[in-house]
């Protein structure tokens, strides 16, 4: 885990990788509970018996938001930061689904800051992050994250 306590320390991360998150394993469970919260119940995440016969995966597969969801968890492996006063999620760019996540298998968040950039009192930051998924050793979806942090005056 990587600890940032200022500017100057997110300005030693600018076009570097900063850290890998542990495997998250994505199990039916999480893609019901994601599919019960969003109405989003499309037989090819919920429907195992379906997939089974139909699926081209021959089993159900998260909802892609569902993975993308998963990157705030994961992120707070990888980085901690200190006297803030908030943090907020400002967008994503240039995201993009590369391979379907199957139920069971295993994901993690690899992420690099891109741009770091001193607002006066708040820390803007470009992170490229790629969501991997280890049965396969391909990508998930990538792409680039935009937070502000705020520090405490």
């Amino acid at each position: 885990m990587v600890t940032i306590n200022s500017y100057e320390e997110f300005l030693a991360y600018e076009g570097k990788e900063v850290g890998v998150s542990e495997w998250v394993e994505i199990t039916q469970k999480k893609i019901n509970q994601f599919a019960d919260a969003t109405d989003d119940h499309q037989w090819i995440h919920v429907d195992t018996e379906r997939c089974k016969q139909e699926s081209p995966f021959g089993q159900t597969i998260a909802h892609g938001y569902l993975t993308i969801s998963m990157i705030p968890m994961m992120w707070c492996q990888i980085l901690e930061v200190n006297n803030l006063d908030r943090m907020m999620n400002y967008g994503l760019d240039k995201m993009k689904f590369g391979q379907p996540v199957i139920s069971g298998q295993h994901i993690r968040l690899r992420v690099a800051f891109d741009e770091v950039h001193n607002l006066r009192g708040a820390i803007k930051i470009n992170v490229k992050f790629t969501v991997e998924i280890q049965e396969t050793g391909k990508k998930a979806v990538d792409g680039l994250a935009t937070f502000v942090y705020y520090f405490k005056k």
